[in-house]
């Protein structure tokens, strides 16, 4: 079947292909229905035409022509929904990995930003008290005073990962309903307040091949809101950045060696 889904940005996740291929049949079938019932409503206005039918007929047409489309149009339809979208989206609930095998972060919404939280080298996610929250030095309010949050490292809007290795978001907000959406990995999902949503995905291309791909220096996986969320809705963007493993390790020591100097200045 030719892919007509050609205006998608460039896939760069395991599962999205399955998800331009379900894409794809919708298409295909909205473009046989777009040109049929175009098709049909010429005819029908060629057929019933005023001088052909100058007295208007309550009866109507007794062909049984259009309940047999109509039902046609039904099947294609139900094929589409339990053939394919059902099993594509059980598997993206129900098939999460196991997060020992993972990139886990949380990632927390808010007017108008991308609060990403990763747990550190220990690899627990240390607790977070709406009283320490200050939107200019702990958006999150990460009690650094807890143990498990001394080696978390937090960004603003700068979500990174390493290819080919299962990322796991736990995903939630601290006000409104966000929409988290990475195109190029075909990723969206709500972040509702009071949630926290699992979504992953495996990212199948770095920043770097990207780049070299599209001949694009600039290039950056944009994160973006994709519900309206407020009057600064459109500034809500994020960035990703999918690097080597080598390179991943090399990004959260030097986090880590920031977080430290931090640490020893506070102390100080």
């Amino acid at each position: 079947m030719p892919d007509i889904n050609f205006f998608l940005p460039d896939l760069a996740s395991a599962h999205g292909g399955d998800v331009d291929y379900a894409l794809n049949l919708v298409h295909w079938l909205m473009l046989i229905l777009f040109v049929g019932w175009g098709l049909f409503f010429g005819f029908v206005l060629v057929r019933f035409r005023r001088s052909r039918n100058p007295a208007a007929d309550y009866v109507g047409v007794k062909s049984k022509a259009s309940t047999y489309l109509e039902g046609a149009v039904f099947v294609a339809e139900v094929v589409l929904l339990v053939g394919f979208s059902i099993p594509l989206w059980a598997q993206r609930v129900e098939g999460i990995p196991d997060e020992a095998d993972s990139t886990v972060v949380r990632v927390v919404g808010e007017q108008f930003a991308w609060n990403v939280h990763y747990p550190g080298a220990d690899g627990v996610f240390g607790r977070t008290d709406i009283e320490l929250i200050d939107l200019q030095s702990n958006p999150l309010g990460l009690d650094r005073e807890d143990p498990a949050a001394k080696d978390d490292i937090t960004t603003l809007n700068q979500l990174h990962a390493p290819v080919n290795k299962p990322v796991v978001i736990h995903l939630s907000s601290k006000d409104v309903i966000h929409s988290f959406s990475l195109p190029h990995m075909r990723v969206k999902q709500d972040a509702v307040p009071g949630l926290a949503i699992p979504v992953w995905f495996v990212p199948t291309r770095t920043t770097a091949e990207m780049r070299e791909r599209l001949g694009n220096e600039e290039f950056v996986f944009e994160i973006a809101c994709a519900q309206l969320c407020g009057l600064g809705h459109s500034t809500m963007r994020g960035f990703l950045t999918v690097h080597t493993a080598e390179e991943y390790e090399a990004w959260l020591e030097e986090e880590a060696s920031y977080l430290s100097e931090e640490t020893d200045d506070f102390w100080n």
